[in-house]
């Protein structure tokens, strides 16, 4: 039955494009220009209601009403582009707004539209009218050429003020769980998923085990680690990288600057106190250096995992709170050199070394990795970028309107990030779903340590790269110059953060137009949850926090660079490569059987597939990771929804667009030259917004 609606559909646009090519030559012989209409990609963007546009000059001058409507062709139809003849205006001058409105012909049927373009025929002048809006029945709208205008300076105050005001109704704040960042109450018809398949993770899931046939054809008990490859014969399941070189201290030591979680290494100035290492233990390690005298070449770096200690886990394991020191050879490659499970010093709590028995080494490496994939997917992944962002997206709906040109610079980063998170909670952290299948802390444990690092977290501290590499003693690039993550995400930082600037120092010329935008200052307010009697996103640290208030570009600059930043590449690095890091359980085990180790007794393999998970576990963990690891939405830069016309910002986004190629091509060449390329914080890979 589907197929044949399909074939109707696409007969009758067919037909009606046809009859639009024949009636085009009469039609063009009686305008001189033609009106372009794209209408959105939402569900239900689409209307069959008679759609009237009225044109404006600069003086005021106004055109004729003018129906959009072709003989024989079903116009207006959801993702469509279409053109109409405009009857002709003759000397009437450059086109400086539009009004445009439907009729209660179908009084439920909106429609949304993206934008109308007004081109002359003669000229090839275009004038772009970004609306970006649901065209209702009971209003007609105003939209001025490129519909990019600070709230002081709009002459339609009450229309505006309306619509903000059914956008909150919209987009109201909820805190699911006490202490976590805030979310939207219901998630809104405008944020749901365009192509519904695409983001169902239940149905892709079932289809990609269907396809692979790998749950009829694991049959046997696996003894060996080897036994383990055999997972990744199957169709959608490759050999994830980690394999090969996954017991090495080498590979153990660049998970640290290339892996997933690769925010936690940091200089080490002295030895924490509760780690309890001495010269005597490390000087073999540290090409017979003293800790001081490693410390002084800043040589030595440390981890620390104190946020998971007393997380409760399910009761066939236990989660470490693991401290570690790294040291930096004279060759340049970071190796460890200490691990300690748990935070306090105990006979039971041993300093495991890189001489230890291999066996005992290597479970203590799998133990202090399942402690790092806790705290990747509860904080690096979900809840400091899922969870946080998409505050800021319902607090901008909120707060600013779409012809603010701030919701302009920040709409196509917020692409889905509702709809993903409203999906992904409901499918991934319910109970008994994948976080309780297959991670060691659970959906309980993941709540408690998303609260716990959200309570720390600063949007000018964590929220901003450069200085969070500072707060880590990583900001200088001759310390650690293998650390990738640092080199590619400083590069695109910087980029982004010019044109942000930009943008912004185009429409505020003066820090007074900052101080008097009240839509700004708003959405700074639930931003920074202050003086709010109803729940905002509460962040510490948004720029502004000693006034109280946005009061130089500056400041916009820096929350807007973090905000973008944070959607695109801070998520990227922390989901893309999942797939590799997760699918192979030894490398980088997300749950782990038993108890970690409380001596340095030798251990043996079958100690190691002691620990292993079952392989529905593993297959869950396989198939889910695969999922996350695909790229969503469009590469950085190239927007699915374009939202700024104006000449500024496109000139500036055509800058970020270039900026953004050199720095592909760069790390493509220096990765031309590495036994192990990193590849995941090339722009061409990544996305625009969290939409996975």
């Amino acid at each position: 039955m589907g197929n044949i609606v399909a074939f109707v559909k696409g007969a009758l646009h067919y037909l009606g494009n046809l009859a639009f090519h024949l009636y085009k030559p009469n039609a063009l012989k009686n305008c001189d220009h033609l009106i372009h209409v794209q209408t959105g990609d939402k569900k239900g963007a689409g209307t069959d209601a008679n759609v009237y546009i009225r044109l404006f000059n600069e003086t005021g001058v106004t055109s004729s009403e003018i129906l959009l409507d072709v003989p024989f062709r079903d116009d207006l139809e959801k993702g469509t582009l279409e053109v109409f003849p405009c009857p002709m205006l003759g000397d009437f001058g450059p086109i400086s707004r539009i009004e445009i409105w439907r009729d209660e012909a179908a009084p439920w049927d909106d429609w949304y539209v993206d934008y109308v373009m007004i081109a002359h025929v003669g000229s090839k002048t275009k004038y772009y009218f970004p609306v970006h809006r649901w065209i209702r029945s009971y209003r007609r709208y105003s939209i001025k050429e490129f519909d990019v205008v600070l709230p002081q300076h709009d002459d339609c105050h009450a229309a505006r003020a309306d619509e903000l005001k059914e956008k909150r109704m919209l987009y109201e704040f909820v805190r699911q769980v006490p202490g976590l960042p805030t979310q939207v109450k219901t998630l809104p018809v405008d944020e749901s998923f365009s192509n519904e398949y695409k983001w169902n993770i239940v149905q892709r899931k079932v289809q990609m085990l269907t396809e692979s046939a790998i749950t009829k054809r694991i049959i046997y008990k696996w003894t060996k680690l080897d036994d383990i490859k055999s997972m990744f014969k199957f169709k959608h399941f490759p050999v994830p990288s980690s394999v090969e070189e996954w017991q090495t201290d080498e590979h153990f030591a660049r998970q640290r600057l290339t892996g997933v979680n690769a925010v936690m290494i940091r200089l080490c100035e002295r030895i924490p106190d509760n780690l309890d290492v001495d010269d005597q233990m490390l000087r073999p390690f540290l090409e017979d250096k003293t800790i001081v005298q490693a410390i002084s070449a800043k040589k030595l770096f440390y981890t620390d995992h104190k946020l998971l200690k007393g997380l409760a886990t399910d009761e066939h394991t236990e989660l470490c709170s693991p401290l570690a020191l790294f040291y930096l050879r004279n060759d340049g490659t970071l190796v460890p050199v200490a691990l300690q499970l748990f935070q306090e010093k105990a006979p039971t709590n041993p300093v495991f070394l890189p001489s230890d028995p291999k066996y005992t080494w290597l479970l203590a490496k799998m133990w202090y990795n399942n402690a790092d994939a806790q705290y990747h997917q509860a904080l690096t992944h979900l809840g400091l970028t899922h969870l946080v962002m998409e505050g800021v997206a319902v607090c901008t709906h909120r707060n600013l309107s779409p012809s603010h040109p701030m919701f302009r610079l920040l709409a196509p980063h917020f692409l889905y990030i509702i709809a993903i998170n409203t999906r992904g909670l409901s499918v991934l952290m319910c109970d008994g779903g994948w976080i309780d299948k297959t991670l060691a802390m659970k959906s309980t444990g993941t709540f408690e340590l998303i609260r716990r690092g959200f309570s720390e977290w600063r949007m000018d501290g964590y929220g901003c790269l450069p200085k969070e590499l500072e707060a880590r003693g990583l900001l200088d690039p001759n310390i650690l110059p293998e650390y990738y993550y640092r080199e590619d995400g400083l590069a695109i930082y910087r980029a982004i953060r010019e044109y942000v600037k930009t943008i912004v120092e185009n429409f505020y010329d003066t820090d007074d137009a900052i101080l008097r935008d009240d839509e700004l200052q708003s959405w700074r307010k639930e931003l920074a949850g202050v003086d709010c009697q109803h729940c905002t996103c509460a962040f510490k640290g948004v720029p502004g926090e000693r006034e109280g208030r946005f009061s130089s570009s500056g400041q916009l600059v820096d929350t807007f660079t973090s905000i973008i930043f944070t959607c695109s590449v801070g998520h990227a690095a922390a989901n893309y490569q999942q797939y590799d890091e997760y699918a192979f359980p030894p490398n980088y085990p997300a749950m782990l059987n038993g108890r970690a180790p409380r001596d340095k007794v030798a251990r043996t393999e079958k100690d190691i597939m002691a620990t292993i998970p079952e392989q529905d576990v593993l297959l869950d963990t396989m198939v889910v990771t695969k999922l996350l690891s695909d790229m969503g939405t469009n590469r950085l830069s190239d927007f699915e929804v374009q939202y700024l016309f104006d000449p500024v910002s496109v000139s500036a986004k055509e800058k970020l667009r270039e900026d953004l190629d050199e720095i592909s091509v760069n790390i493509k060449e220096r990765n031309r030259h590495l036994k192990h390329p990193f590849t995941f914080l090339d722009p061409e890979f990544i996305p625009n917004s969290i939409s996975i």
